[in-house]
């Protein structure tokens, strides 16, 4: 009997960690009698040190000021959760790459403590940003989301001549082929009435401005939209697990979102996750755990995808990797366009938790 008996025990203290609440501060909650009904989930990538109390990255502006001091273990992932019981906000951060975020994603919808079946799904990252059409700081959100991963290449020194990359799409024979009627995860279209309804109920936020950004801005001479303040925006997304960045690169990127939402898209962010995250957010969808027409993509720019006039693609990029120019603002802009979107659907929850806005 010593055996399963020492064995049951052990079984039973590892359900009571996976289910055990902890409020900020440490005191251990009751685990949870029914699962926790949730509104809204601010998916974020990558934190920078600790949660709270030095430079932020993506999840510490919300944590901070949306009060999310109930922490939730999810050792099954990248970073534990942190849940508001009174606004029902839950964040996440789902770590860096789409396998990772996919990987978050999946595990917490088909975590059994949360009730996901009404929330309202907000990713708010970072990303380089197109010059021309946006500055750093600004914000976009986002219809089409592409992936810059999946395809057949050669190296562009090796291509024929009549190729313009050397990138071209798994079931095509070069990137001169029409696109394929039936993608396999190379794009994605989100809920397109309620990305609508979320620009024009932001649109005229006031994005935060600093001379720092502003300089960085000016240096993008015959680049009007990469000038001007930061602004709220329409535009669509390439998530690639490789940081690129340079002239040639972003035509590519334009190229390839072109491609694949058949001129109905426009390139304007890069960064890496959220094909991942779609993907799961569908698979998810299927059961019924979730409800894919409430996924909202915000991402900010922290930097451009492409270096100023008279500057190489390798020197503003190892510029860059000493720090983004428009980092702390891009933060902020995602919490302040993020916020208004977020609070419009609480403080109307009787009628947005059963009728999704657009």
């Amino acid at each position: 009997m010593g055996l399963p008996m020492r064995f049951m025990i052990r079984v039973a203290m590892i359900l009571a960690a996976l289910t055990g609440l902890t409020v900020h501060g440490g005191a251990q909650a009751r685990p949870a009698a029914k699962p926790l009904q949730v509104r809204i989930v601010i998916v974020t990538m990558f934190e920078i040190g600790k949660d709270t109390g030095d430079a932020p990255g993506e999840f510490q502006l919300w944590k901070e000021r949306r009060h999310l001091d109930t922490r939730i273990p999810f050792p099954q992932s990248y970073h534990d959760l942190y849940y508001n019981p009174q606004s029902h906000i839950l964040g996440m951060v789902t770590g860096i790459g789409n396998i990772r975020s996919a990987a978050a994603t999946m595990a917490l919808g088909l975590d059994p403590r949360f009730d996901l079946s009404h929330a309202y799904f907000l990713v708010a990252g970072i990303a380089g940003i197109d010059p021309h059409h946006a500055s750093i700081g600004s914000a976009a959100w986002a219809r089409y989301l592409v992936d810059g991963d999946l395809a057949h290449e050669i190296d562009p020194r090796e291509i024929p001549a009549d190729w313009k990359y050397g990138y071209f799409p798994r079931d095509r024979q070069g990137p001169n082929d029409p696109r394929s009627p039936h993608p396999t995860g190379e794009v994605f279209e989100i809920n397109g009435a309620l990305r609508d309804w979320a620009f024009a109920l932001t649109s005229n936020v006031t994005l935060p401005d600093n001379p720092s950004i502003a300089a960085e801005r000016a240096r993008f001479t015959g680049f009007p939209e990469a000038q001007r303040p930061p602004f709220v925006l329409k535009g669509d997304q390439l998530a690639a697990l490789t940081f690129w960045h340079g002239k040639l690169m972003t035509d590519w990127a334009e190229d390839w979102v072109t491609y694949w939402t058949e001129g109905k898209g426009t390139f304007v962010t890069s960064a890496m996750e959220e094909t991942g995250t779609y993907q799961s957010i569908l698979y998810l969808d299927r059961i019924g755990k979730v409800d894919k027409r409430r996924f909202m993509v915000l991402r900010a720019g922290s930097n451009y995808t492409m270096p100023p006039p008279g500057v190489s693609a390798a020197e503003n990029l190892l510029r860059e990797n000493e720090g983004y120019s428009g980092l702390r603002a891009s933060l902020e802009s995602l919490y302040l366009v993020g916020s208004k979107v977020i609070d419009e659907l609480l403080w109307h929850w009787d009628r947005y938790g059963k009728v999704v806005p657009g």
